[in-house]
């Protein structure tokens, strides 16, 4: 009899379309999770739910509405995931390895989602938070949902995980060479932006008195620093340097969506603020944490950076494409299900 294993990619999520109450919805699910604000429970609840969802959403709403209207009426970010759930499918026989993909936050839901896994009786499942860099915010979060919904299950398969997969080779090829279309003599310097985190979160990955600020975490990544956020972003960095050719000068490494002071610096739209004082004209524009094009590479990076630099004197931030679809990024996936098999 042959072994039935079922995939699960899983995605942050998306709002179900731009209306102010879909948007408010997500928002609310988003902010809510514990180990995004990382607060106890009555100051999350007052903070999310009395402060930032009433005013965020409608804001928040003309953005996405924007994103649709870029994505030809669709998520972008939903688009790319299902467009890569089903390139991955296609190189396995469906007899043996079933592909599944969910949404941390909304639809398709990963309750829904594993309840059909369930009831497909499989062997085996490989679970896979398509975020390279772990991070409690985001893979954490998605591994947690999942074994919480699986735990309940009368019975369990045998489960596999990828808490990260930042060094993949197929995944920093894949980065690579989307930036090959772009020259890099053309620009004045490059940035490498990552999705940023309070500094209390990565804090939380050493034990005792240690903190990330006492790690080399910009310069190795080690037994002790090897789930750190800040040490595998510079880590991914280096690798994408090295590959390109890219001396340490001509370069930055930088955490954009903050919400406060006390998050990873330096922050991206200050750097971009300060190449444009400086008399930049051109910045190009990398985003490895996002492995599909979505409202913080396509808006925030393509949109509102861009009128940062113009305001303080430059011209153009060229924002270099996430893998989306990009073959090498199918194989990178595909290799990581064949480790686990």
């Amino acid at each position: 009899m042959k072994k039935r294993t079922g995939v699960l990619l899983i995605q942050l999520g998306t709002p179900d379309s731009p209306k102010v109450g879909d948007v408010r919805r997500y928002l609310s699910e988003f902010l809510n999770d514990p180990r995004v604000i990382d607060i106890p429970w009555l100051p999350r609840k007052l903070l999310v739910n009395g402060i930032i969802v009433p005013f965020r959403a409608p804001k928040s709403a003309k953005v996405y509405k924007e994103l649709w209207e870029i994505g030809n009426g669709v998520s972008p970010l939903l688009a790319h995931t299902e467009h890569v759930k089903k390139l991955v499918q296609e190189r396995f026989d469906t007899s043996e390895i079933t592909v599944e993909m969910a949404m941390r936050y909304q639809n398709p839901s990963m309750d829904s989602v594993l309840e059909k896994m369930r009831l497909a009786n499989y062997d085996q499942l490989i679970i896979i938070p398509l975020f390279p860099q772990f991070a409690s915010a985001s893979s954490g979060s998605a591994i947690e949902k999942a074994m919480n919904i699986i735990r309940k299950w009368w019975v369990i398969p045998e489960v596999n995980i990828v808490s990260q997969f930042w060094e993949h080779e197929n995944y920093i090829d894949c980065v690579v060479e989307r930036a090959k279309q772009f020259q890099f003599n053309d620009y004045d310097h490059i940035l490498f932006s990552y999705h940023g985190l309070p500094e209390r979160q990565v804090d939380k990955v050493y034990e005792g008195t240690d903190l990330c600020g006492d790690q080399p975490c910009d310069v190795e990544v080690n037994e002790k620093n090897k789930f750190c956020y800040k040490a595998t972003c510079y880590g991914t960095t280096r690798l994408i340097a090295e590959k390109l050719g890219l001396k340490e000068e001509q370069y930055t490494v930088c955490f954009q969506s903050r919400l406060d002071k006390k998050w990873l610096t330096p922050f991206s739209d200050k750097v971009v603020e300060e190449w444009g004082k400086k008399g930049a004209k051109k910045l190009l524009v990398f985003s490895p944490a996002f492995v599909a094009d979505c409202l913080e590479t396509i808006i925030e990076i393509g949109d509102e950076y861009q009128e940062i630099f113009e305001e303080h004197g430059g011209e153009k931030v060229q924002l270099v494409p996430s893998c989306n679809d990009h073959p090498l990024f199918i194989d990178c996936l595909v290799d990581l299900i064949n480790q686990r098999r």
